[in-house]
């Protein structure tokens, strides 16, 4: 099932596999996908502003598309998803990974 389909699934789900795979505070990796145009990727940038997160971007191909990696030190797992979240509602036409 995916996000789209049941978000509060999917971020029961991401919880819990959270909780069962890491000891926090740990180290998390996102990655989203966002549109090139306009100012989607500095829009993802700015929700991860002040808190020490190493960001790398990379074009698709046609560039039409960015990836946009974001390994950042996270408290425990609601943080993890909180971000998600932010992230979803803030930035149009992203996509999660």
């Amino acid at each position: 099932m995916s996000k789209e389909n049941n978000p509060e699934e999917f971020y029961a789900n991401l919880k819990k596999q959270l909780q069962d795979t890491a000891m926090w505070p740990s180290e998390y990796l996102y990655k989203f996908i966002v549109p090139t145009k306009g100012d989607k990727i500095d829009e993802v940038e700015s929700i991860f502003n002040d808190m020490g997160a190493v960001i790398q971007t990379k074009q698709s191909k046609k560039g039409t598309y960015t990836s946009v990696s974001i390994n950042v030190r996270m408290k425990n797992p609601d943080t993890v998803i909180d971000k998600y979240k932010e992230v979803a509602d803030k930035v149009e036409g992203v996509i999660s990974l």
